[in-house]
């Protein structure tokens, strides 16, 4: 039986805060048990990547508590911003890190929501703040000094791999998967509209309640599912443009769902919007496309590769620049206008469901990789 030691940060399991990359270690620390691997979960305290000192120093004694040639799992939230507490445990420790949001592209790593640089990748960044340079540095020492990196999407590897000069083949691809569920039922006029995931400014909410306001003359609903929390004072600002729009009403504000009862709020969902200013990868879109429910996103990072193609050929969504409330009311205007365009893009939905991988593909894609660093 082979050990794998899994660092996480606290609160992975916490159902208030859900969020992909919490998804995707619960998943894969589960799918990997399923497969005989003895799995040691360390939930890191800490506000991760800008925890204090503190946390650092529990997270150094951790580490410094596992057997040589122990092999440790690290979530990238953790380990990218702390070179200093990694890089003594490297030569001792088979260090793998899964970086589901680089820290140079994120509003977490000094990138301003909305800021033209975002989602770009390095090669296209005609510069970069002195702040952001320290975290990009920071995470590339971390990086090339793990036995291998993880890498969520194909977008990220390849930012990976530039911004970082790391070798090909230490950076592998390992996406998240889906679990198979009944296909959605669909309205007539697809106006039941949903976006998932926590309410902040890099989740692209404020462009989202702009361009409902635009098309407010039509018929829709949204239900938009995520934490409150992280954001107070742009959800109080969100909540304030949509009184001022008056769309508030039509506008349903969940919270966060427990992943159990997410099933539920996709069967009762004609569209996904994912107006995000960022994303590596999309976890909602294969979640929502996994049930035959389009997409209507932003064309920046991972996402268009989330929403990928049917096997036709076909893209199961419609994509706009990022930031762009304007052109996002005008997709959106013909998804609830154009009967023929739902039928199209859900044809395509349904095609691209059967393509989804699920999470035992991921986990046999992350045993390859474990299993060869602990070679």
């Amino acid at each position: 039986m082979t050990t794998v030691h899994v660092v996480v940060p606290e609160g992975v399991a916490d159902p208030s805060r859900p969020s992909g990359g919490n998804t995707y270690g619960r998943r894969v620390c589960a799918a990997l048990d399923a497969r005989g691997w003895s799995v040691v979960v360390h939930e890191a305290p800490g506000q991760w990547p800008h925890a204090n000192p503190a946390a650092h120093l529990a997270l150094g004694r951790t580490l410094a508590q596992l057997s040589d040639d122990a092999l440790v799992l690290l979530d990238g939230l953790v380990a990218s911003s702390v070179p200093h507490v990694l890089a003594p445990e490297q030569r001792r420790l088979r260090q793998v890190v899964v970086v589901h949001l680089p820290l140079g592209v994120s509003v977490g790593g000094g990138m301003a929501a909305g800021s033209p640089e975002a989602g770009r990748t390095p090669a296209e960044t005609p510069g970069v703040t002195p702040g952001e340079a320290v975290r990009r540095a920071d995470e590339g020492a971390v990086l090339r000094g793990a036995r291998a990196v993880i890498a969520t999407s194909a977008w990220t590897a390849q930012w990976l791999r530039t911004a970082y000069a790391l070798e090909h083949g230490s950076v592998h691809l390992v996406p998240p998967g889906a679990d198979s569920a009944p296909l959605a039922g669909a309205s007539r006029s697809g106006e039941r509209l949903i976006c998932v995931g926590a309410l902040t400014a890099i989740k692209g909410h404020d462009v989202l309640v702009e361009a409902l306001a635009l098309d407010a003359d039509l018929d829709w609903s949204c239900r938009l599912v995520g934490s409150p929390r992280i954001e107070p004072v742009f959800v109080e600002a969100l909540h304030a443009r949509a009184r001022a729009a008056g769309v508030d009403h039509r506008l349903e504000f969940t919270g966060p769902v427990a992943p159990e009862r997410m099933s539920a709020v996709y069967a009762d969902a004609d569209l996904l919007l994912v107006p995000s200013r960022m994303e590596t990868f999309g976890m909602a879109a294969i979640e929502a496309l996994a049930r035959g429910i389009p997409v209507l996103g932003s064309a920046v990072g991972g996402l268009p590769e989330a929403v990928g193609e049917s096997p036709s050929g076909d893209r199961p969504g419609l994509l706009t620049p990022p930031g762009n409330p304007a052109l996002l009311a005008q997709e959106l205007r013909r998804w609830l206008s154009e009967a023929d365009l739902r039928r199209q893009l859900r044809a395509a939905a349904r095609g691209r469901s059967a393509t989804i991988g699920d999470w035992s593909a991921t986990a046999d894609r992350l045993a390859r990789v474990l299993t060869g660093v602990s070679r």
